[in-house]
């Protein structure tokens, strides 16, 4: 039997993604490790590997198609000995889930006598008289079909209205139908801006969303409405800093060349170390107190913001975060980077000094604690040592989460990052 190519779970919260481009077309030898398609998920395009060889005998989802649920079958492997003719024995498309108990067993051996590649296959998405996919987990899926539950007749208690397990049992047993969360409805009673924007006669041009700018939303959301936040602002004189970096890029013969970012990045990192009660996350158990520095650095992207990370980053010198920063901005804005250098991090960073901001607030990204949004560094009269000077001083906005990260512990931190900050000859150490 041909193997099913399916749909990956590149990051933990993907649960669905668009198939951005095939590499490999119908008909072209596929080696293992070969890369055969791009996959837009929920925090860049990334790169899919075949698993098996063989060749791809038929492509089941088109380039471009949106909304391809985790582990659904997007193409057909066919191998060593199997012709074409082997591809009428497996389904080229998903089917209904079957209407009579008796049914199931059927559908049971199919699944079974089909190889796969990546994971085992779910019961096929059903799709509804009016051509709108029903949003199901695989769990629920597997027992509508094993109980002939019709999945078009159920209202899912799950995220955004997924059909979760609970929901197949409680129809099945004749109890009441569950009802979508009323999270995912509109907050306002009035028309959205689209509808606003229709009724006035308003000239416009529709950007679709990309599943990046969708997942992004949806986490911000969350984090304004679930996270008590906490911001302190603290002004930090950077004259020390710009001299210190004149004299290391000059001193470097262009091996590198650091930038106030770089700077920025390594005086959190020096500052987590040293007070690591800033450096934690949140749960309803216990709070996190991690032992390295992760630090999440903010990065515009043609799809969206992400959030690459350098790891321990106080391990390293500031030369080292300077030259790594960069290969992961660059490799971020490609849409090239792994899941692992963007997942996870202890503290972010945003600096938006170099479009001119001065000040702003940041909003955490869960589950961190903390994240710190970086202003212009600009010349500025100061008092010193009871005279007017001009200085170059930068603004720091630090946003935290008060459950883990209060006020008094995030104004200590501020202390710990401006000493660095301030002195970097401190970071050298």
């Amino acid at each position: 039997m041909p193997i099913q190519i399916l749909m990956p779970a590149l990051s933990p919260t993907m649960t669905e993604g668009t198939l951005a481009k095939w590499i490999k077309k119908e008909g072209d030898k596929i080696k293992a490790g070969e890369v055969i398609a791009e996959i837009e998920t929920d925090k860049a395009t990334m790169e899919v590997e075949a698993v098996d060889e063989g060749v791809l005998g038929k492509i089941l989802v088109a380039a471009g198609t949106a909304n391809v649920a985790v582990n659904a079958p997007i193409a057909l492997i066919l191998e060593d000995g199997e012709d074409a003719s082997a591809l009428s024995a497996a389904p080229s498309t998903p089917s209904a889930p079957p209407a009579a108990p008796q049914a199931a067993p059927q559908a049971s051996s199919q699944a079974a006598a089909a190889p796969q590649s990546v994971v085992s296959a779910p019961v096929a998405t059903p799709v509804a008289a009016s051509g709108h996919r029903v949003f199901a987990s695989p769990l629920a899926r597997r027992i509508a079909a094993q109980k002939g539950v019709d999945l078009k007749t159920i209202a899912g208690s799950g995220p955004h209205g997924r059909i979760v397990k609970a929901d197949v049992e409680a129809a099945k047993a004749g109890g009441p139908v569950a009802t979508p969360k009323a999270a995912s409805a509109p907050t306002t009673s009035g028309p959205d801006a689209k509808q606003l924007a229709d009724m006035l006669g308003m000239a416009y041009t529709e950007i679709p969303n990309n599943n990046i700018k969708k997942v992004t939303a949806r986490r911000l959301t969350e984090a304004k409405q679930t996270i008590p936040h906490f911001y302190l602002s603290v002004d930090c004189v950077l004259d020390n800093l710009l001299a210190a970096r004149a004299a290391m890029n000059e001193a470097a013969n262009g091996a590198y060349k650091l930038s106030v970012n770089d700077f920025i990045i390594k005086a959190n990192a020096m500052a987590l170390k040293a007070y690591p009660a800033a450096n934690t996350s949140w749960t309803d158990d216990a709070v996190l107190q991690y032992t390295h520095a992760d630090i999440s650095v903010a990065v515009a992207t043609p799809n969206g913001l992400i959030t690459p990370i350098i790891k321990a980053a106080e391990t390293k010198s500031i030369s080292e975060i300077s030259n790594e920063m960069k290969d992961l901005a660059k490799r971020a804005k490609d849409g090239k980077l792994k899941p692992v250098e963007f997942q996870g991090g202890t503290f972010s960073i945003s600096n938006l000094g170099m479009f001119g901001v001065k000040n702003f607030q940041a909003i955490v990204n869960p589950p961190q604690s903390c994240i710190m949004a970086v202003g212009a560094g600009e010349e500025r009269v100061v008092v010193d040592d009871g005279k007017m000077v001009v200085r170059t001083v930068m603004t720091v906005t630090l946003s935290t989460d008060h459950r883990s990260v209060d006020g008094a512990v995030g104004a200590e931190y501020l202390q710990y990052f401006k000493k660095f900050i301030e002195n970097p000859v401190l970071m050298l150490a």
